[in-house]
């Protein structure tokens, strides 16, 4: 069976845009799958810690093997997707990802905390290679003007995986009733969730095995002689970008993951854990409606003013949410949502311009950083509870402090490569 050809000439440099359609759309599907998957963690980690009796630090463990897949698969994905290109290195991310959703049936059967975390390593390491694969292609095709723009529409679909996921995540894990036993049956309920998504993936990676999808040229090296002269690290928009993503997804991971238990604290909400972890989905949605708004928005706003406006405002949201209880507290912490919708993908793009053939490579240093999701929320842990869980919100705060200072000064940073 041959590739399915949808559209017989394709532009890389941003002329016939009509030709992006479908593997613009084609490309939207992936989004919105990490996304559902990635945020699962935010329901799985309240399951997991009341399963196996864990402390705050042990629980986020959960999200140190995830995202630490990001900082030990990034460079040999950028390696991978420089020679297999962008469409075989997202058909292996998507095999990866599978198998290790598959590997949660095994780990529920033995019922050990640390199979479980091996699972989730194999499963972010398949979306790594997704991540190193999608951001800079979708970015790519189209004018370099609105890479900002259209890698936030096409990150709101992610937004979207990431809104309904702990809804259907909190019904899978803890039932209608939110039942809270802690016995081997409890970690039943996370095994038919991601049997599921693994055949999920499994059929993507067959659709996508048939679908022809435009080549890059502009990131080939052998049309980039000037970009083959250069490193990396003379590149200072990319190198503090690397900086700006560890401290974005490392304070986006960290409020996720504490939020069904700071809402459980009697001062703040009170809540069940089940319907507690109904609210992530508002964290979550707004930045999704964000990243629809972002995506319009950007195509007049410097995507560098973007960042740091929206850095600013989670600091300001952050404060409340430390210094108040209730529902100021609340809704406040929610509202962060919103803002940080247009930080991954705008801090993407902009740390990727004017890479030429070196754009797959910068792409995995950028994904390198994710792995902030993984140190982030362990040090938040450490404060949760050496502290109390409110206080620990400093941590995240001052992440957003590096971000605001990133999108004052980026362009300055690149004009010096």
């Amino acid at each position: 069976m041959s590739e399915i050809n949808t559209k017989q000439s394709f532009s890389v440099n941003g002329q016939q845009k009509k030709n992006y359609l479908f593997p613009l759309t084609a490309m939207t599907t992936l989004f919105f799958l990490w996304g559902f998957i990635t945020v699962l963690n935010d329901v799985l980690i309240p399951r997991l810690k009341s399963v196996f009796d864990l402390s705050y630090f042990e629980a986020m463990l959960v999200q140190f093997c995830f995202f630490g897949a990001y900082f030990i698969v990034s460079l040999p994905a950028g390696i991978l997707v420089k020679q297999l290109g962008y469409k075989k290195g997202i058909l292996t991310g998507l095999v990866v990802a599978s198998i290790g959703c598959m590997l949660f049936y095994p780990a529920v059967v033995v019922h050990e905390y640390w199979l479980f975390l091996s699972a989730l390593f194999v499963l972010a390491s398949g979306i790594t290679v997704l991540q190193v694969s999608a951001n800079p292609y979708v970015a790519a095709l189209g004018p370099e003007k609105t890479a900002s723009s259209r890698l936030n529409l096409a990150q709101a679909l992610n937004a979207l995986g990431t809104t309904v996921g702990p809804y259907v995540g909190g019904l899978l894990f803890f039932g209608a009733a939110g039942s809270l036993a802690v016995s081997a049956v409890s970690a039943e309920s996370v095994k038919i969730p991601y049997l599921l998504l693994a055949v999920a993936l499994l059929s993507i990676a067959i659709i996508f095995a048939f679908i022809k999808l435009p080549e890059i040229e502009a990131h080939k090296d052998n049309n980039d002689q000037q970009t083959q002269t250069r490193s990396l690290t003379q590149a200072p928009h990319l190198t503090m970008g690397v900086l700006a993503i560890f401290c974005y997804v490392g304070g986006e991971v960290a409020i996720g993951s504490f939020l069904v238990n700071y809402f459980g604290e009697a001062h703040i909400a009170g809540l069940e854990e089940h319907s507690a972890a109904k609210l992530i989905s508002y964290y979550w949605g707004g930045a999704m409606v964000g990243r629809f708004i972002g995506s319009a928005l950007l195509q007049k706003i410097a995507p560098s003013k973007a960042i740091a406006f929206n850095a600013c405002s989670v600091i300001v949201l952050l404060l409340i949410t430390i210094f108040s209880d209730g529902d100021v507290a609340l809704y406040s912490v929610l509202a962060v949502g919103l803002f940080n919708s247009i930080m991954f993908p705008t801090i993407f793009s902009v740390a990727i311009e004017r890479l030429g053939s070196l754009t797959s490579k910068g792409s995995g240093w950028l994904c390198l950083a994710i792995v902030g999701g993984a140190l982030i929320p362990l040090i938040q842990g450490y404060f949760a509870d050496t502290v109390n869980i409110q206080a620990s919100f400093f941590v995240p705060m001052l992440c957003y402090v590096f971000i605001a200072w990133y999108g004052l000064n980026v362009v300055k940073l690149a004009k010096k490569w």
